[in-house]
């Protein structure tokens, strides 16, 4: 007997298809080999036959014109039934047609299996028409469908457009792509439920509309949390002494909003406490200054404070006092310039009092003058330093 290619990695689930007439039928695990296969199809309903051929049918193609592996493809099936494979081949070619790869229509497909049973042209072409009239590429819209396939599920006139218009009236269309690309979920949310209520807590609280729209393009899962949740970090916030007409203010809502966010701000604390000697004074004057010095990753934090400390020589309390420095890249701004002060120092060319922010704030440009440009013609290695390319003790 020729088994159909769909029925092959059916059979590696330890399923068995069998051919009677023009139907197959899944007759279960084969255990017991002295069980006769044509005694059991036969005592078993006509209805109960065509459940599980539908229901092998629908795993063979997840598997094999999806990508789903089998244990996705059993997984999945439970949430959709294919009746055949002509309106999901139309979906996919959609997909595709969309600029979908196989990995990204894979990913969509176990996400949100009931997708391949939508009507590809009422349903999902519209929505795919809109997304891609407001996404600048292919490639964007691509990546945000393979990151949110819900977002095919929704009402593109009662519940998408909406969202879009009320995004539009507060940021601008290369914001509203940017809250898409990242925080495409405020596109599902009930706005009147916490977004609008939050928002205009802040307006009542006399929050600049510069600041709100800030707050909404680069941190927008701040504004989806419970409007309980939030005014009670809005509160903490004001607290803390930072002022609601400036940016700040919205950078330590994200900090606070939220359980996992005020989490991080603990274990920050205590790092910076336990391991680098700050006091709660310190810690708050830092947050004040740059809240973003409070959500940093562990690693980064201890990599930064042991290079400037340890390596250095720059006191610990000293940046408390410029914590954004905690935020640049260690690789590509504090090392290289660190390593040409450092040759200057050695060299005996600079002295040894050159404030930690002197170094490391300025602009790229501002800083070449001062340490490369003037002592390039004495140290013409200092570009290759400065570049990584020479190790300070080789110079």
């Amino acid at each position: 007997m020729v088994v159909p290619l769909y029925s092959l990695n059916t059979l590696r689930l330890g399923y068995s298809i069998v051919s009677c007439t023009t139907k197959r039928f899944l007759v279960g695990d084969l255990k017991p080999p002295h069980i006769s296969l044509q005694n059991h199809l036969l005592h078993r309903p006509i209805t109960s036959k065509i459940s599980a051929n539908q229901h092998n049918f629908t795993v063979a193609y997840l598997i094999n014109s999806c990508g789903l592996s089998p244990e996705d493809a059993i997984s999945s099936s439970k949430r959709v039934e294919l009746q055949s494979s002509q309106g999901a081949d139309s979906v996919l070619a959609l997909l595709s047609s969309h600029g979908l790869s196989e990995t990204q229509i894979s990913k969509v497909v176990r996400s949100r299996p009931a997708i391949l049973v939508a009507d590809p042209e009422k349903t999902l072409l519209p929505k795919l028409e809109f997304f891609s009239s407001v996404v600048v590429s292919r490639q964007d819209l691509a990546r945000i469908l393979c990151f949110n396939p819900h977002l095919l599920s929704r009402s593109l006139e009662n519940q998408i457009i909406p969202s879009y218009n009320f995004l539009r009236s507060l940021i601008s269309e290369e914001n509203v792509v940017s809250v898409l690309k990242r925080s495409s979920w405020i596109f599902l949310e009930n706005r009147r439920k916490n977004v609008v209520p939050n928002i205009e807590l802040l307006r009542e609280l006399g929050v600049p509309q510069s600041c709100i729209a800030l707050l909404l393009a680069h941190n927008t899962k701040v504004l989806i949390h419970k409007h309980e949740s939030f005014a009670a970090a809005v509160e903490e916030v004001k607290a803390m002494g930072f002022d609601m007409k400036k940016s700040t203010f919205v950078m330590a809502l994200r900090a606070l909003c939220g359980e996992s966010s005020k989490s991080i701000w603990n274990r920050s604390r205590e790092i910076y406490k336990r391991s680098w000697g700050w006091s709660d004074d310190d810690v708050i004057s830092a947050f004040r200054k740059n809240p973003q010095c409070m959500i940093l990753s562990e690693e980064k934090i201890m990599q930064g404070m042991n290079f400037l400390v340890n390596k250095m020589g720059w006191p610990s309390r000293v940046i408390a006092t410029y914590p954004v420095i905690l935020c640049f890249s260690l690789e590509k701004r504090i090392i290289p310039r660190c390593s040409v002060v450092k040759v200057l120092l050695l060299k005996g060319l600079i002295d040894e009092d050159s404030s930690l922010a002197y170094v490391v704030l300025p602009q790229e440009q501002h800083f070449l003058e001062r340490f490369v440009i003037r002592y390039i013609n004495r140290l013409p290695q200092l570009w290759d330093v400065y570049h990584g390319k020479l190790d300070v003790k080789d110079v």
